[in-house]
């Protein structure tokens, strides 16, 4: 994955809670710090997120998005 965003943080997804639209997920980087990001569902869907999948948070300005490989 190459994108443009200098700010990776590679972990391992903590949780996840699904809502109507949006859904919040927390990964768990290795020092313990968790990042939480709000995307939408049909995102996680596509993605195939679960709790113990690792993914990257993904900062660019005040935007966290969420990367898998």
């Amino acid at each position: 994955m190459e994108i443009s965003a200098r700010n990776v943080l590679k972990g391992t997804i903590k949780d996840i809670k699904y809502g109507q639209i949006l859904v919040e997920v927390v990964i768990e980087l290795s020092d313990g710090v968790q990042i939480t990001s709000l995307i939408t569902k049909s995102s996680a869907e596509h993605l195939g997120l679960a709790v113990g999948k690792e993914a990257s948070a993904i900062i660019k300005s005040s935007n966290v998005m969420i990367g898998i490989e």
